[in-house]
């Protein structure tokens, strides 16, 4: 929800200019999108989706319930505001103005899409969200989970959320260095990058809009080691200020 330095953030990344705190130039303003960043809308399709987010921002509150695993909680962010959600919910404040912005953070580290569907019926009972994201698929994956098991949870939580009446946004795979060392890790993206085309299938078959996030990655090669920590999986704050302008850019664009 905004804040007096929320608001401050927001009025210098619409200005134009560099972000700079105090007279110092070179002092850029933590959760800023670096410069190497390629903000388009274009990396979210809406499916015919959104309906309700639509009326939601029309009356001026928006609630988002934030679901998945350590991107969503925000592992790796060198702190708690510089992950994923609160870095969303500026971004949308900044381009929905007159709305206000309450995106709820229930991601758990590790989880796969199994214990997401599995606690879905509750976390939505406690928001009363427009919007669910459910960030999915990286754990699936690098757990070797069969393909059939992964879609038959998303298709129990797809009954939860369709009896709820929440609009959807799905996030797919982050990708992954091509150059770690990780034996877990190594030579996983082309597994990630399948996953990521069949959530983008799942989204347009059920009308659920979706956050390509894994395609989106291969043009984050300016940023910090490529938007990734020194783990090689989770994202580091560049990479999670990137995929947060991203999301916002494409949701406010999908919202208006």
């Amino acid at each position: 929800m905004k804040s007096a330095a929320a608001a401050a953030f927001a009025l210098t990344l619409l200005s134009g200019a560099p972000v700079a705190a105090g007279s110092d130039p070179d002092a850029v303003v933590p959760g800023a999108a670096p410069a190497a960043c390629p903000v388009s809308s274009g990396h979210l399709v809406a499916n015919q989706g959104l309906d309700r987010s639509r009326a939601a921002v029309a009356s001026g509150r928006l609630i988002i319930l934030a679901m998945g695993s350590s991107s969503i909680e925000g592992v790796g962010a060198s702190q708690p505001d510089l992950g994923f959600v609160p870095l969303l919910e500026r971004g949308l404040e900044r381009r929905l103005p007159d709305v206000e912005v309450t995106v709820v953070n229930k991601g758990i580290g590790g989880e796969t899409a199994k214990e997401t569907a599995d606690r879905l019926t509750r976390e939505i009972r406690a928001a009363d969200p427009d919007l669910v994201i459910w960030q999915l698929g990286t754990n699936d994956v690098l757990r070797d989970r069969p393909l059939d098991d992964v879609f038959a949870d998303f298709r129990r939580g797809e009954g939860i959320l369709d009896e709820a009446g929440v609009d959807v946004l799905l996030v797919d795979p982050q990708r992954l260095p091509e150059g770690t060392t990780n034996p877990s890790f190594r030579g996983r993206n082309p597994a990630l990058g399948d996953m990521a085309r069949l959530i983008d299938l799942e989204g347009g078959r059920v009308g659920y809009a979706v956050l390509h996030r894994f395609s989106a990655m291969a043009g984050w090669t300016g940023l910090e080691r490529g938007g990734v920590g020194p783990d090689d999986l989770h994202l580091n704050d560049p990479g999670y200020a990137c995929w947060a302008e991203i999301t916002a850019e494409g949701l406010a664009a999908a919202l208006r």
